[in-house]
């Protein structure tokens, strides 16, 4: 059966792209999932992925097009082609996402025992070392310090480092407004188009963190966790359990995905934001999450993205990372129905058995779509997360 290849759409804010580079010829034989083109559009350059096994039969686009989303860039002999949203198409990596109890790590994971108890770290924001003169020179520029990254030998900034950054800042201009642009009109366009509702929620962050502290001192450094993979994965477990907040909501109904793709936040290098998906998050092991995780950051950052982890995405988590917020109030990506906002973990006082005592404390916000779910399946949603981050050995 012949089919179009189309330019999917890579997200709310997107409305063409730049045709980059073609991967296969007329004639060679394509695997569902196999990179085919690449295209260029203001969050990188980006591979675009068959959904079906087949044959090329013909390109329709020359590198150096500028083509509208939904655009047929090739034909395609295919005895697999299905008739479902790319997001749906999605070859799983492993079973459903389980509905009962969550999974613990998997069989690569050392076996891990119940943490002593110990006192929460503090937490305290830190400067990062300057040279006065690099200090004058940051201030004629106009180059903001804190959001340099740390390249000056042992760790401290000079002259030279902030000339080169801002020379880079100064390069991408052109670009981050762009980007700021369109993200600009799509969170517009949310606000307009979906009737958002917020609950917000205080977690007790303390035994995620004793856990996770245990774990990693028991793995080696390139196994260790981060405690956003423990919110991702949490948030993967609600989302597959409380029905409304995974799928898309498209032509006035609600369509709820089998799997739960978790669309993560990752700053860009030089500014702009972009919110790829974790794939199949529900069903995999946290140690695996981390090195998915990790590898999306890489490639994003370096400009290098597949097409899929832009579609797929069925429910986004966000934070301000190491910024001191304590709260977020996210904007729903559309035609998601939910995201999850995660605020800065800061100490506060916190009442337990009656005691009071100082806790690490993580702000998380809920912003869902009032057409699919109300504040009660909110409430339901929030507190999942919150007790799954509350018994992180069974993450």
């Amino acid at each position: 059966m012949e089919i179009d290849f189309h330019l999917p759409s890579l997200g709310a804010d997107m409305e063409s792209a730049t045709f980059t580079q073609w991967l296969k010829k007329p004639g060679e034989a394509i695997r569902r999932g196999e990179a085919l083109a690449v295209v260029e559009t203001a969050k990188g350059l980006i591979d675009l992925e068959s959904f079906d096994d087949g044959k090329i039969l013909e390109l329709l686009v020359m590198p150096g097009a500028q083509v509208p989303v939904g655009a047929v860039l090739a034909r395609i002999d295919s005895e697999s082609a299905v008739a479902a949203s790319p997001a749906a198409q999605i070859a799983p990596a492993s079973a459903p996402a389980p509905v009962a109890p969550a999974r613990a790590p998997g069989p690569g994971a050392p076996p891990v025992t119940a943490a002593p108890p110990s006192p929460a770290p503090c937490v305290s924001s830190r400067r990062r070392p300057i040279s006065p003169a690099a200090r004058r020179r940051a201030h004629e520029l106009g180059v903001a310090l804190e959001t340099l990254e740390q390249t000056g030998a042992g760790g401290v900034l000079h002259v030279e480092d902030i000339e080169r950054l801002a020379a880079q800042t100064a390069r991408a201009a052109p670009e981050r407004v762009g980007m700021r642009t369109a993200i600009g009109a799509a969170m517009a366009r949310s606000k307009r188009e979906i009737p958002h509702y917020y609950l917000g929620h205080a977690v007790d962050f303390a035994p995620a963190r004793e856990w996770l502290l245990h774990y990693n001192s028991q793995v080696p450094v390139a196994d260790r966790l981060i405690e956003g993979v423990l919110l991702l994965k949490a948030v993967a477990l609600a989302a597959a359990r409380i029905e409304g907040f995974n799928g898309y909501f498209r032509e006035g109904r609600f369509e709820p995905a089998r799997d739960v793709h978790v669309g993560t936040a990752i700053a860009l290098r030089g500014g702009g934001l972009v919110a790829p998906a974790v794939l199949n998050a529900a069903g995999k092991d946290l140690t695996t999450i981390m090195r998915e995780f990790s590898d999306l950051v890489t490639r994003v950052r370096s400009g290098h993205m597949r097409s899929v982890e832009f579609t797929a995405a069925t429910i986004t988590v966000t934070s301000l990372g190491s910024d001191v917020a304590d709260v977020l109030y996210p904007i729903i990506n559309p035609p998601q129905v939910a995201i999850v906002a995660a605020g800065f973990i800061t100490e506060r006082p916190w009442v337990c058995d009656g005691k009071l005592i100082v806790r690490p404390v993580l702000n998380l916000t809920v912003a869902a779509d009032h057409r699919v779910t109300d504040g009660r399946a909110g409430s339901h949603f929030v507190h999942a997360i919150a007790d799954l981050l509350a018994t992180p050995e069974k993450l």
